[in-house]
């Protein structure tokens, strides 16, 4: 397989744990699932509670028959029990529009659980919000227009509102070029959404050159809102990477740093990635090679940091770091769109 060029390399403030060896993958769980990635994980009722990907039934031509979501439970973060049955397929939903269910996030505020996903639709991929009730069902909040994914809540409300990041496919607006950014929109109910603001554009970020878009919902702390995010650029000299005949792009996580009273300002920001594809796990192995797309950031006592990500689209892997080191990789980022608000 090439390599992608540039080569990008990780921050050595992360460590990866267990050698970037993945700590939840289709042997862990008791139903079909080929693919089991792009976790959700947040603490709730004194353990870790997972969400995750699970894709199945492979055609052998870049997709799959089937989506859903799965719920796995851990006291360490690292050592997984997986649900017996899928927490969340498309029937679930009751409408016949909703094909698939995916990309699962989780967020605690005030004590309650929320979960966000992608869901894709005979007419275009929407973003959803729910509660989930007793970690046994979910009572659905809202539902995007299309074309939205990637939703994110922040874990309590700012100004009296709720506030979520998101990632807009704007085909025509950007002039027709592969151009997808971050926004945030705000929310007194989590049903109607508004206010919304460009956050993040792909041209800041340096090691992007196609889309951006949110990772794990953010951190409070006392520098500002600690965010994760994850990248693409694209090397079109790249063939076969994975199981599909042409795979050309690569993902990593990048983290930056939002105001903590106005969180549509950007203060800080780091200009190489957090993550970058290193380990066979992430640039060897799997259905798409040289992806890192991070879904978890869960703080410890200790000042750490639990960063889940999947790996490959394939398998979900665990790294850690030290919340103030992430916090010095964030330099200032005076010039960019939410700077000044």
């Amino acid at each position: 397989m090439s390599k992608m060029k540039p080569e990008l390399f990780s921050s050595p403030a992360v460590l990866r744990c267990r050698g970037g060896a993945p700590v939840l993958s289709r042997a862990d769980v008791p139903y079909p699932a080929d693919c089991v990635f792009n976790a959700g994980v947040t603490r709730y009722r004194g353990q870790y509670v997972c969400a995750f990907r699970a894709d199945s039934g492979y055609d052998g031509r870049g997709g799959f028959d089937r989506c859903v979501i799965g719920l796995a439970f851990s006291r360490d973060g690292v050592r997984w029990t997986v649900q017996d049955r899928p927490f969340l397929t498309p029937e679930d939903l009751g409408d016949p529009e909703i094909t698939r269910v995916y990309d699962p996030r989780l967020t605690v505020i005030d004590g309650d659980l929320y979960l966000c996903f992608a869901a894709d639709t005979r007419h275009g991929l929407r973003g959803g919000i729910a509660v989930v009730r007793d970690l046994a069902r979910i009572e659905l909040r809202c539902l995007t227009v299309p074309d939205n994914r990637n939703l994110v809540l922040f874990p309590e409300k700012i100004g009296g509102r709720y506030v979520r990041l998101e990632r807009p496919f704007p085909v025509y607006s950007r002039g027709g070029v592969d151009r997808f950014d971050i926004w945030i929109s705000y929310s007194r109910d989590l049903e109607y959404w508004g206010d919304s603001r460009l956050l993040l554009r792909v041209e800041d970020v340096p090691f992007a050159n196609d889309k951006i878009g949110p990772g794990a919902p953010p951190i409070r702390t006392d520098k500002g809102w600690l965010t994760l995010f994850h990248t693409v650029d694209i090397d079109r000299s790249r063939g076969k990477n994975g199981w599909e005949d042409k795979w050309q792009k690569r993902y990593c996580a990048g983290v930056m740093l939002l105001d903590l009273e106005d969180p549509s300002r950007v203060v800080g920001l780091c200009k190489t990635p957090l993550l970058a594809p290193e380990t066979r796990w992430e640039t060897q192995e799997g259905y798409r090679t040289n992806v890192i797309f991070p879904g978890g950031l869960v703080p410890e006592p200790d000042g750490t940091v639990k960063i889940y990500y999947g790996a490959s689209d394939t398998v979900e892997c665990l790294a850690t770091a030290q919340i103030d080191d992430l916090l010095a990789l964030c330099r200032p980022a005076a010039e960019l769109p939410g700077a000044g608000h």
